[in-house]
């Protein structure tokens, strides 16, 4: 059986906490025997290690990349908060104008380091050995990522399937053949041979 990615696009997010713990005992591909997490400065890499000991140790086998970034997460909404400068109203019912001031407290906030699996099939995974196993493993993350897209066409026994998960959730998804514009109308264009202001 070969299985292949053709087309990928990801947008995933997931604290990278999360993306720890879910490494921590991954339901793996029979063909995958470990994984290896690598992090250098801001990028997390993700690599499989061959169940198959054959396998030549030069081989690059494939490996999921990810870009580690901060993001400020706020234990309430701010957006919720109502616009800054509205009046608190008392128990009486009425603006309480003069307490503004000191009732007003500044949202509670940490930064939260996020994996952010983004881009397309070169970006996010790579390597052509397991390449389709880890697809499956990049599936399996897009299943508990906070939010973002993941959207794929693939070849499983030599027949196409398309996936689509956003935001943990796995949606419907089909393939739409569409013909590529056509090379032969040049006429549109500058013929650059014969320009007579061209020597």
């Amino acid at each position: 059986m070969t299985s292949r990615v053709y087309r990928l696009h990801s947008t995933l997010e997931l604290p990278l906490e999360d993306a720890y713990d879910f490494f921590d005992d991954p339901d793996l591909p029979p063909e995958i025997a470990d994984i290896d997490i690598t992090r250098r400065n801001n990028t997390l890499i993700v690599s499989a290690v061959a169940e198959d000991e054959t396998m030549s140790k030069y081989t690059p086998t494939a490996q999921l990349k990810a870009s580690v970034t901060e993001n400020r997460v706020y234990e309430e909404d701010p957006d919720e908060m109502g616009p800054p400068g509205a009046a608190s109203t008392g128990s009486s019912g009425g603006p309480q104008w003069g307490a503004l001031e000191e009732e007003e407290e500044e949202i509670e906030s940490e930064l939260v380091e996020y994996a952010c699996f983004k881009g397309d099939r070169e970006t996010v995974l790579q390597n052509t050995a397991l390449q389709y196993e880890m697809f499956e493993v990049l599936c399996e993350i897009a299943k508990v990522a906070e939010k973002g897209t993941l959207t794929a066409i693939a070849a499983v026994d030599d027949e196409l399937t398309a996936v689509r998960i956003v935001d943990g959730e796995e949606l419907p998804a089909s393939i739409n053949v569409v013909e590529d514009p056509s090379d032969d109308d040049e006429s549109d264009g500058v013929n650059w041979r014969d320009n007579e202001f061209i020597n």
